[in-house]
C-alpha cells in the first residue's frame, strides 16, 4: 500500500510546490504584458489545465516521469519587457507564435539543435538579465513597504535554512496573510473569484514577434525544456525530446487564446517526480508526474482567488515574492554565464544590455542582449584566430582533436541506456 501511495503523494507535493512557488511570477508577467485582472486569471487557469493535460498525456503515453509546467523564465521576460506594442491581443499573438516555434523544434530536429547551439555564456547571461529586475524587488519592497515585506523575507530566510523546498510557498503564505489583513474592507469581491476563461483574438506586429515571441521561445527552450530533459537523463531515463516538445507546444497553442504565455517541461520541480523520493522503482515514478499534472489542473480552479489577492496587494510586494522564487534561477544563470573564461566578456555585455530594459525599434532588451553577446563572441573568436595565425597541427594535436580510436566524443555519448539511435535525444547529446 505504501508503495502505491508514495508516488501519488510525491505528485501532490510537486503540484503544490510548482504552483505556489511561481504563480505570482506568471500573474506579474501577464499583467505587465497588458492583461487586466480577468485576463490574467484566465491565463493562469489555462496554463494550469494545459500543463496538467500535457503531463498526463506524456506520463501515460511513455510511462516516464515527464513533469510539465508553465514557463517561469518566460513570465519574468514579460515583466522585463513591459507593455507589448499593440496591447494584449498582440501579446496573445506572440504567445501563439512561440508555441508554434516549440512545435516546430519538435518536428524539425535541426531547429532544436540550433537553439541548443546558442553559446552557454550568452544564454545564461540573457536569462540572468531577464530575471534581475524581479530579483531586486525584495530589496525595493523592504524599503517601500517594510511592514509587509519584512515578515515575508524573514519567513523565506528561515525556511530556506531549515526546509528549502517550502521556502517560497511559506513566504507566499505570510504574504497572503499580510494582504488579507491590509485588504479588509477593500472588497476582494471586486475581482471575480470563480474560475473563468476569457478568450482574446490574437493580433501580430513585427516588433512583438521579434521582441516577445522569439525571446520567449528561446528562454523557454534554454531555461526549461533542455534542463528539464537533463534532469530526466541524470536519473537514468531516455525521454523522447521531440515528442515532449510537440506535446508541450500544442498545449501552449491551446492555452494562448485564453492568455497562457507558455507550456514546457518542468525544470525546477522535475526532480520531485523523477527522483527516488517519488518511488524506489524508476518504472513507477511516472505516476507522480501524472498526479502532479492532475493536481496542477485542479489548482488552476483557484486562479480567480489568486488573482484577486495579487490585485489587492501592493505591486512591489507581489514582485518581491516572485523575486524570492527566482533567486535560485538567477544564481544558476549567472554561474552558467561566467564559468567559461573565453566567453565571460560576451556574457557581461549580454547581461548588461538585457538588464538595461532598453527598447529599440519596438524590440525589447532580451533580443538585443542576445545579438550583442553573439556579436562579441564572433568578434573575439575572429581576433583570437587572427592573432594565432594559420598553423599546421602537429601529430599530437591532430591525434588529440580526433579523440581516441573508436571514440565519438561528447556528441556521441551513449547516455544511460547505451544508445544514441533515438533522434529525439539528439538535442541533449549535442548540448
Amino acid at each position: 500500500m505504501a508503495g502505491r501511495v508514495q508516488p501519488v503523494l510525491a505528485g501532490v507535493v510537486t503540484a503544490l510546490v510548482g504552483f505556489a512557488s511561481s504563480f505570482t511570477v506568471v500573474l506579474a508577467g501577464l499583467r505587465a504584458a497588458g492583461a487586466d485582472a480577468g485576463q490574467a486569471a484566465s491565463g493562469l487557469l489555462a496554463l494550469c489545465v494545459a500543463s496538467g493535460l500535457a503531463a498526463a498525456w506524456l506520463g501515460l503515453r511513455h510511462r516516464l516521469p515527464m513533469s510539465v509546467a508553465w514557463s517561469t523564465p518566460g513570465a519574468a521576460l514579460l515583466v522585463a519587457t513591459g507593455p507589448v506594442p499593440g496591447g494584449w491581443p498582440v501579446a496573445v499573438g506572440a504567445f501563439l507564435v512561440s508555441g508554434l516555434l516549440i512545435v516546430a523544434a519538435g518536428l524539425i530536429p535541426p531547429l532544436g539543435r540550433a537553439v541548443a547551439a546558442i553559446p552557454k555564456p550568452v544564454a545564461g547571461a540573457m536569462l540572468a538579465g531577464v530575471l534581475l529586475p524581479l530579483c531586486t524587488a525584495p530589496v525595493r519592497a523592504l524599503v517601500e513597504v517594510p511592514r509587509l515585506a519584512g515578515p515575508v523575507v524573514v519567513a523565506w530566510l528561515l525556511l530556506h535554512r531549515y526546509a528549502r523546498r517550502w521556502a517560497v510557498p511559506g513566504a507566499l503564505v505570510v504574504a497572503v496573510v499580510a494582504i488579507a489583513v491590509t485588504a479588509r474592507g477593500t472588497g476582494l469581491g471586486a475581482v471575480g473569484l470563480r474560475p473563468s476563461v476569457e478568450l482574446t483574438a490574437p493580433a501580430w506586429n513585427v516588433s512583438a514577434l521579434v521582441g516577445v515571441a522569439l525571446p520567449l521561445f528561446l528562454v523557454t527552450m534554454a531555461a526549461q525544456n533542455v534542463p528539464g530533459m537533463a534532469v530526466l537523463v541524470n536519473y537514468g531515463y531516455r525521454p523522447p525530446f521531440g515528442a515532449a516538445l510537440r506535446a508541450t507546444g500544442l498545449a501552449a497553442l491551446l492555452a494562448a487564446p485564453a492568455g497562457g504565455h507558455g507550456v514546457n517541461l518542468a525544470a525546477i520541480t522535475a526532480a520531485l517526480a523523477a527522483g527516488p523520493d517519488a518511488h524506489p522503482d524508476p518504472d513507477r515514478r511516472w505516476i507522480a508526474s501524472v498526479t502532479a499534472g492532475g493536481g496542477l489542473a485542479l489548482l488552476g480552479l483557484g486562479a480567480g482567488v489568486a488573482t484577486a489577492l495579487v490585485t489587492t496587494a501592493p505591486p512591489v510586494l507581489i514582485e518581491a515574492v516572485a523575486g524570492l522564487a527566482l533567486l535560485g534561477a538567477l544564481a544558476t544563470a549567472l554561474a552558467s554565464a561566467v564559468t567559461e573564461p573565453e566567453g565571460r566578456e560576451a556574457a557581461v555585455v549580454t547581461f548588461v544590455v538585457t538588464a538595461s530594459g532598453v527598447t529599440l525599434v519596438g524590440v525589447g532588451g532580451a533580443f538585443w542582449g542576445l545579438v550583442a553577446g553573439c556579436l562579441m563572441l564572433l568578434l573575439f573568436r575572429r581576433r583570437t584566430t587572427a592573432s594565432r595565425g594559420p598553423t599546421e597541427p602537429g601529430p599530437t594535436e591532430a591525434t588529440e582533436s580526433a579523440g581516441p580510436a573508436g571514440s565519438t566524443g561528447p556528441a556521441g555519448s551513449a547516455g544511460p541506456s547505451g544508445s544514441t539511435s533515438d533522434p529525439d535525444s539528439s538535442l541533449l547529446s549535442r548540448r
